[in-house]
């Protein structure tokens, strides 16, 4: 079951749909509560992502028992206000009233919250995840490693220049302000990956030409000079920045998949052997 939501934040309405586990599938767990994923989408994104991408993996993780939350940030999809009026630390906040707002469903396990973000959102997936200790699983497909030269990459230097010059400046019709791109230049992917002391999977697609793949092996390079937490990386050949052939996108769908069912597994193994 599917069902549209409205989420509260600071003034502002976050549109979202929430998909609830198939009542067939029998979850594991502490008390039979199900574990939760949000997907965080990228830059002038939307919670259905291109060629529909979130809706299928909400979709399919919704089938292997988990309850997911996908949204839209500010100004972005069918949410209020303005995208370009707002900024990283905004869209961290978001992120975590969306957190607030799922685990106050009550069949959702605490214990077993995963973030999927993909480009920018993978950046504010890492840092909401940093600040946010409920967060227990990171899912990065494609993330981006130094959001303001990355972004400022997409939009042009030109973008960027007439925002600081005249205040304001568009792109693909929304409205930056100079905050925006200043809060870009504050985050830093790559130094607040090893406070995260959970678990991440890393996936990129080779032909990315919008955030470069090496970008997944200074990921998985920082997090593994961590005491806690386990990565994994995946890149898959030939795939673009949205994985948008049939077989790459069923290749990111299905390492996705089996990484969280191997935690599930684990999880289970560890509570038996407690017992």
């Amino acid at each position: 079951m599917e069902r549209q939501i409205v989420i509260r934040h600071h003034g502002e309405e976050l549109t979202a749909s929430i998909h609830y586990p198939h009542s067939e599938v029998k979850q594991e767990g502490s008390c039979n509560r199900v574990p939760l994923v949000v997907i965080c989408h990228g830059f002038v994104g939307s919670r259905i992502g291109v060629d529909r991408l979130f809706v299928k993996t909400a979709r399919e993780l919704a089938a292997d028992g988990y309850m997911v939350v996908r949204f839209d940030y500010i100004g972005c999809g069918e949410s209020s206000g303005s995208y370009g009026a707002e900024g990283l630390e905004s869209m961290i906040a978001q992120t975590r009233s969306v957190l607030d707002y799922a685990l106050n469903c009550i069949d959702v396990d605490p214990s077993r919250v995963t973030l999927i973000g993909h480009s920018l959102g993978g950046a504010v997936a890492l840092q909401t995840a940093v600040r946010d200790h409920r967060v227990k699983n990171l899912v990065l497909w494609s993330a981006v490693g130094y959001p303001f030269n990355d972004i400022v990459t997409i939009t042009g230097r030109k973008v960027y220049d007439e925002s600081v010059k005249a205040g304001r400046a568009d792109y693909l019709g929304y409205e930056f302000s100079p905050m925006f791109f200043e809060s870009l230049a504050a985050g830093q992917p790559f130094q607040e990956a090893a406070k995260f002391t959970g678990n991440v999977l890393v996936i990129h697609g080779t032909s990315d030409d919008i955030i470069p793949v090496d970008y997944a092996f200074l990921f998985q390079k920082v997090f593994w000079m961590r005491q806690e937490g386990r990565c994994d990386k995946e890149i898959i050949f030939q795939a673009d920045h949205t994985y948008s052939s049939g077989p790459h996108r069923d290749q990111l769908l299905k390492r996705t998949r089996d990484w969280l069912k191997e935690l599930e597994s684990d999880q289970q193994e560890w509570q038996h052997w407690m017992i």
